[in-house]
């Protein structure tokens, strides 16, 4: 399903739903597009596209300062983000969170977390 790929606005709730089952889903969520913990996850994961393409991994950011209301409610509500501060939230293919950091992730840190869970395990045993 590529739907999430066009550049049509879309909720966050909306593209977690349409990315459940067919994508795991990598949120960065920062204040603004300027912040440092941000910009420090984008580098580390520039260089790790091919892996991340592997592991069905669709990275999305969310800047705090430029949602919807809804969206805000949703980051904060049900994901259970601060909103005021850099976390980053991994998004199994089955919608559940599966990590949460306060801190830029090592991109082999979050290969190792995704390559045990069992859904990863098949996929691997497929390929």
């Amino acid at each position: 399903m590529k739907a999430q790929t066009k550049a049509v606005p879309t909720s966050l709730a909306t593209l977690l739903k349409t990315s459940r089952w067919q994508k795991r889903v990598l949120l960065l969520c920062a204040p603004t597009s300027t912040d440092a913990a941000l910009l420090r996850q984008r580098q580390l994961l520039s260089a790790a596209r091919p892996q991340l393409d592997a592991r069905d991994l669709l990275v999305h950011e969310v800047l705090l300062d430029n949602l919807s209301a809804a969206d805000k409610n949703y980051v904060t509500e049900t994901l259970r983000t601060s909103g005021a501060s850099f976390t980053v939230l991994l998004i199994g293919k089955d919608g559940g969170v599966k990590r949460r950091e306060t801190e830029p992730v090592m991109p082999v840190s979050l290969f190792k977390t995704i390559d045990v869970m069992p859904m990863r395990q098949q996929e691997m045993k497929k390929q």
